[in-house]
């Protein structure tokens, strides 16, 4: 797995044992796992943006306002 991937992981409250993800701590599952997935859209899109250049910043907003992670 992606050491970004598990650093994102562990921030929402989720961790990793070998390729798979699991509960760290005391969180609710539903919660970490739309937090999890908003990071990586939001990471995404950041990058995207930083490297590529092929989008706007009103074609950003636009794409993390589809999925629900504002910035």
């Amino acid at each position: 797995m992606n050491e970004r991937i598990k650093e994102l992981a562990d921030q929402v409250g989720l961790g990793t044992q070998h390729n798979g993800i699991v509960l760290t701590k005391n969180v609710n599952a539903a919660e970490a796992f739309e937090q999890f997935a908003l990071l990586i859209v939001q990471e995404s899109a950041d990058w995207i943006n930083e490297n590529v250049g092929l989008i706007d910043e009103a074609a950003r907003v636009d794409l993390l306002k589809h999925f629900g992670a504002e910035s």
